[in-house]
């Protein structure tokens, strides 16, 4: 196993792992204090910096590249925060690209009518917003006002945003006071929106002019693909076409372009191919980064990701299962790894870094008849700590899959979705994803570009992560809105409860919602509830 990942990411296109505060919080708290007692912390991982992926000397693995979002941030940078050092006092060596709160908005989170440039209440979170994003950050979203907003009655109450036009009007109000008011120490991402192709056409071309130096001294440096943007490869690779021709993606000024929420292993293949292309024939500073917070995530629910399927010609999926989870095992000193495939829990099992070293009492901490920390004897042998150990195990198993796809991907190996059989499509047997990006680019005329894109559009309908939605077929954004998930189809929705309601007056499950990020607490593994309430 790898465990100098930024050494294995060569010139893939990058994935960032959207970091859970409740992961960030173990790693940080621990920096200031004595958080988790030393008899807790796992006898082959006796320091808690070992689970923190961007410290290169002693990280059980290393990763320099993350996701943070001011969603779940404590936005105060006057006050000392412990629970987000992993984020502030991170090294100079790491790259963080931060997610403005556009989610906390058209969820309703952050009330306020954004429509209105009066507003006092928009105005204030504007300025917040603004100040953290360039304290934390080497590259942030702009604040966009996502369509799918307007599906929600109750959501459009509380933000003021009741169409699409709407959505239009607040996102340029925001757009303007950045540039106002930006002081250079992060360079802004242009969110690109829109539920189908036709609103997406129209969102890039009225908001294009916000990344254009003749038009703006202070322009946004980039660009964030959402909405249908990033669901769907025919779209996205339109964009880009369309960007360059536009004079939009040129180096030294328009370098950085994220896919939200796009972490399938195939759109790693793509966005690689796609990353290489502009830098051959266009732009040799650009970079390609996607994100999905799908291992932490999965954690919530008591899943970890256990194997990689990426032969040729086959799906290539990740593949998560319910581990180990029984109070027998609390005084069990095997291997994790030999405890599950002993036990028949899991048929594969390869170890990450940190499950390497880990016995299965390391996960199982609770006995029989043992009570937490609240007093309570909890449904499941999984205390709070158990949950960090197996978010950076699966951090670690989503970073090198989308890796290791990229190098199946360079020794000729493909998933069948991104590989054509003779006469599908009405395209020749042996096409490949990579074929026909490479012949997109090597065009060098914008309306020869365009025929080419327009006669490979069928291919992409069955591409994994397009969501259906390849080429016309894009339907409502209103499915779209959890743009940190792709990379797993059913768990829950992350927006933060912790900006809204201060914790002492939460119910411990709401408590439990706003520690991890998440949305509806009735999607969380409730048998893992009970023992996660000692950390509130």
């Amino acid at each position: 196993m790898n465990s100098d990942l930024t050494a294995a990411q060569h010139d893939y296109a990058i994935y960032l792992p959207a970091i859970s505060n409740f992961y960030a919080t173990y790693i940080g708290k621990q920096q200031h204090e004595e958080y988790v007692e030393a008899s807790r912390m796992p006898q082959g991982i006796p320091e808690m910096e070992m689970l923190n992926f961007f410290n290169p000397n002693k990280g059980l693995f290393h990763y320099q590249w993350g996701l943070y979002s001011a969603g779940h941030a404590n936005l105060d940078l006057n006050k000392d925060v412990p629970a987000e050092y992993m984020i502030r006092k991170r090294g100079k060596h790491t790259t963080l690209l931060a997610d403005s709160g556009g989610f906390q908005i058209a969820k309703g989170v952050w009330a306020a009518d954004w429509k209105d440039p009066n507003d006092k209440q928009a105005e204030k979170y504007r300025s917040t917003v603004l100040k953290w994003l360039c304290g934390v950050s080497d590259y942030s979203m702009t604040l966009d006002i996502p369509t799918w907003t307007t599906s929600n009655p109750e959501w459009s109450e509380k933000n003021g945003i009741w169409t699409y036009e709407d959505a239009i009007t607040a996102t340029r109000y925001n757009h303007e006071y950045f540039m106002k008011h930006s002081t250079g120490e992060t360079k802004f991402l242009n969110v690109l929106q829109g539920s189908n192709h036709e609103d997406a056409d129209d969102w890039y071309d009225r908001m294009k002019q916000y990344s254009d130096p003749k038009q703006y001294e202070k322009f946004f440096q980039g660009w964030a693909m959402g909405g249908a943007n990033m669901a769907d490869p025919h779209l996205a690779l339109k964009r880009i076409v369309t960007l360059i021709h536009d004079g939009l993606l040129e180096e030294g000024k328009h370098d950085w372009m994220h896919f939200l929420g796009t972490s399938k292993m195939e759109w790693a293949v793509i966005l690689t191919d796609i990353q290489r292309n502009v830098r051959k024939y266009h732009n040799p500073r650009f970079t390609i980064s996607f994100d999905s917070a799908s291992p932490f995530l999965a954690t919530a629910n008591g899943q970890i990701y256990t194997h990689t399927t990426s032969e040729n010609d086959s799906r290539w999926t990740y593949k998560m299962e319910p581990t180990a989870d029984n109070k027998a095992y609390a005084s069990d000193t095997r291997s994790f790894r030999d405890a599950v495939l002993q036990d028949g829990i899991h048929d594969i099992f390869d170890d990450s870094p940190i499950s390497a070293n880990l016995m299965v009492k390391d996960i199982c901490k609770y006995a029989p008849g043992e009570l937490n920390k609240i007093g309570k004897e909890g449904k499941t042998s999984w205390d709070s700590f158990s949950y960090t150990l197996m978010m950076g195990h699966n951090v670690w198993h989503h970073i090198n899959a989308v890796q290791q796809a990229n190098r199946v991907a360079d020794s000729n190996m493909w998933p069948n979705t991104l590989k054509m059989k003779l006469g599908e499509h009405g395209l020749n047997g042996g096409t490949t994803s990579r074929n026909i990006i490479d012949e997109v680019f090597a065009e060098p005329d914008y309306d020869n570009r365009l025929a080419i894109l327009e006669k490979y559009s069928s291919f992409w309908t069955g591409v994994s992560g397009a969501r259906g939605m390849g080429g016309k077929k894009a339907v409502s954004g209103a499915r779209y809105a959890n743009k940190h998930l792709d990379g797993i189809d059913k768990l829950p929705a992350k927006p933060n409860a912790a900006d809204v309601v201060e914790r002492e007056q939460l119910s411990h499950t709401a408590q439990l919602k706003a520690l991890f990020s998440f949305g509806d607490s009735n999607d969380l593994d409730e048998g893992k509830l009970d023992n996660l309430e000692e950390s509130v």
